[in-house]
This record gives structure tokens, C-alpha cells and sequence, in this order.
């Protein structure tokens, strides 16, 4: 997230005595050292999606199921790396990692896992939990994963502070049916060049939902030279910034 992001619009916390919300935030993680412990479907595609994140992710867990086995035989990938260890968790092993999931399904262990990544400052998610371990774990640096949608640099993220993940899963399939993959990666690539020719003349900032009311129908029609240069009217740039979708 970054500063331009518009703030929360749901309503505050009551004064009940409610527990906080989570802050949601985006991890860069390429290059970083990752951990997964466990090694059933659910830390399988755990590791998928820090792979693609380009993390450099350890597996560790007593028996391997086939679900990483398969993703383990295919290869390294584009992004990020997998290695994996045949054995039982060593504690306090996940302290030395940017960020640790424990999925092994063993309350015991993924407890130990979640105690000892919170003491050495890691992010932890408990995946074999209703809600992340938000409460079962110390709260200081439990993470929930919400369910992504990805276009071109977009995402769109749905959680429920971990309370339905299944209902987070059916909010975001619908919100991406709702999206044209390639027009919002388009629309995300022409905004980009312009903001950065915007921040490298620093002026101010821009009103920037009413130039956006007014390209997007553009690019909807596949008229992109045009939205360009209506983008770059209405934002007093040039709109010759350069235009890459991203990868999907």
C-alpha cells in the first residue's frame, strides 16, 4: 500500500470492548527467506503462492504429500525457489525467517511454530486454524492471507479476519468476474507511467477519480492511444510513459 491509498470507509470499532481489526498491508517478499511447516494441500498451495511471490521458501515436515511432491518435480519456476526437508520442526528454528506458516494440522506444533516465530520478530500465519491464529497465537505478528485476484500490478484481496475464508473465496470470484483481466491491467499500466512522470516533476497531486471516471471507458472500448492522451490532458502530463501491463 502506499500513501495515495484511500482510507478505510467501513464503520469504526464500537466501544464495546471488540478486539482490533487486522491492518491490512501488501509483503514484497522476492528473495526472502521463507518458512513452511507442513506438507499436506493446504501448505502446497502455501508455497505456491510465495513462490510466485518470488520467496525463497524452506518446507519442512516428516513425510511430503503429493500435492508438493508434484510442485517440488516441476522445477524451480520463474520466481521463487523451493527446497525441502524431510524432517519433524526444530525449535526454535522459524525465528530466523521473514515470515513462517505453520499448516501441519497438529495444534501442539503449530503452536510451538507460531510462539517461536512471534519471539524472533517473524510473521506467522497458522493456516490449520479458523482464523490464522489470530487468536490462539500472541496477536503482535499473526498475518491472515486473504484471497487474491491478480491483473497485470492489481490485486484485489477479500478477507474476513479469518472468520470465513470460504466466504472470502466466493467475495472474490465474484468481484473478479466482474473485472476485465486485461483492461484493468491496461488502465493499471497507463496510471502507473503517468504517476511516475507526475512524482518525478513533483507537482501536486492530482484529482485523480474523475480522470479515471473518464479513461476507463476508453480503455474498455480498446481505444488506448486515446485514453493515454486524455490521461495526460487531464493530469497535465505528456502520457508518453511507457505502457506495461505487468505479468497477469
Amino acid at each position: 500500500m502506499t500513501t495515495e491509498d484511500a482510507p478505510d470507509t467501513g464503520s469504526a470499532p464500537g466501544a464495546s470492548g471488540a478486539r482490533p481489526r487486522p491492518y491490512p498491508v501488501v509483503l514484497h517478499l522476492d528473495g526472502a527467506p521463507c518458512l513452511v511447516v507442513g506438507a499436506g494441500p493446504v501448505a502446497a498451495r502455501k508455497v505456491q503462492g510465495l513462490l510466485d511471490a518470488g520467496a525463497t521458501v524452506t518446507v519442512v515436515a516428516p513425510d511430503i504429500g503429493p500435492d508438493l511432491r508434484s510442485l517440488v518435480d516441476a522445477g524451480p519456476g520463474p520466481c521463487g525457489v523451493v527446497a525441502v526437508q524431510v524432517r519433524p520442526y526444530a525449535p526454535p528454528e522459524a525465528a530466523d525467517y521473514r515470515l513462517v506458516i505453520a499448516a501441519t494440522g497438529d495444534r501442539d506444533v503449530d503452536g510451538r511454530v507460531a510462539a517461536d516465530a512471534v519471539a524472533g520478530g517473524s510473521l506467522v500465519n497458522l493456516a490449520g486454524t479458523p482464523d490464522g491464529g489470530v487468536r490462539d497465537a500472541p496477536a503482535a505478528g499473526t498475518v491472515l492471507l486473504p484471497a487474491v485476484h491478480r491483473a497485470g500490478t492489481v490485486t484485489v484481496a477479500v478477507s474476513t479476519d479469518g472468520t470465513g475464508p470460504a466466504l472470502a473465496r466466493w467475495l472474490r470470484d465474484r468481484v473478479a468476474a466482474g473485472m476485465d483481466h486485461d483492461d484493468v491491467a491496461t488502465l493499471a499500466a497507463l496510471v502507473g507511467a503517468a504517476r511516475a512522470e507526475l512524482l518525478a516533476d513533483g507537482g501536486p497531486a492530482p484529482e485523480w477519480d474523475p480522470a479515471l471516471d473518464r479513461v476507463a471507458p476508453l480503455v474498455a472500448d480498446g481505444r488506448i492511444d486515446e485514453a493515454r492522451e486524455l490521461l495526460g490532458g487531464l493530469l497535465g502530463t505528456t502520457g508518453h510513459g511507457p505502457l506495461r501491463a505487468g505479468p497477469p
